[in-house]
């Protein structure tokens, strides 16, 4: 199948380009380490009243909303290499090529996946190591759920790369977007310490579903409704995005 292959093609490429820069990775997990490292330690007694009361029940909160947090960052901000490729002509030269336009766009977004999981599973060991415990299967379902908010975040911030075109115009306007998000997502702190405004406010936020499904997978409570919820909702939010972007990118490679 011809977009199979124009994908995977894509994709090599661009691993390739960021095998050869290694720096994007180091500098993407650098945070959450240290998030890891010099703020999980204070929530132990915060959290105690949601009978977090050992370091392994702590890390089964503070680490899925970590988690979630790398690949929403993750993804929103890679908008910024795709417009240095539009001022290089990269994309431009694209136009003269057999390649499929919707391939270009997923195989930028596949490699931003891949790139994710990798700082995944770096947190996730080192969390391991700190005291975490977490069954492997829900692990591994629990990364789906990151993988699909990373292919969500990352094309729509191709998509509006492609609309605004600077770099000046795209930190704003992706920050404006994250802070909320962040706040109305339970990330740091569940939202069950909120006020109940806030937490209805927060309803409406689907990363706080996508939050709330990781934190039951880590708990082993895979039965818990959230799990499909947020699986759900992301899902059908990561279509509609890959969609749109996917338009905006064949406007723009025309």
């Amino acid at each position: 199948m011809k977009l199979v292959r124009d994908t995977w093609l894509i994709f090599q490429r661009q691993t390739l380009l960021l095998v050869r820069q290694p720096v994007w990775l180091i500098v993407g997990v650098f945070q959450p380490v240290m998030y890891l490292l010099l703020f999980a330690p204070l929530l132990k007694p915060a959290l105690a009243p949601l009978g977090a009361d050992t370091d392994a029940e702590m890390y089964r909160i503070f680490i899925p909303g970590l988690l979630v947090l790398l690949a929403i960052f993750g993804g929103l901000f890679q908008g910024f290499g795709l417009i240095a490729e539009l001022r290089a002509g990269i994309i431009e030269r694209s136009r003269v090529t057999p390649v499929s336009r919707f391939a270009l766009l997923l195989g930028r977004s596949l490699r931003d996946v891949v790139s994710l999981l990798v700082q995944a599973v770096i947190i996730t060991v080192l969390a391991l190591l700190l005291g975490l415990r977490v069954q492997l299967g829900h692990l591994l379902l629990a990364y789906l759920l990151l993988a699909l908010i990373a292919l969500m975040t990352a094309t729509v911030s191709y998509g509006v790369a492609l609309v605004v075109k600077s770099e000046d115009a795209l930190a704003p306007l992706m920050n404006t977007v994250a802070q909320p998000v962040l706040l109305l997502s339970g990330i740091l702190l569940p939202l069950a310490f909120a006020p109940s405004w806030l937490q209805r406010v927060a309803d409406w936020n689907p990363f706080s579903w996508a939050v709330d499904g990781a934190r039951a997978l880590f708990a082993g409570d895979i039965g818990d409704p959230s799990v499909w919820q947020g699986l759900t909702i992301i899902g059908v939010i990561t279509v509609l995005a890959v969609i749109w972007a996917a338009r905006a990118f064949a406007r723009s490679v025309r």
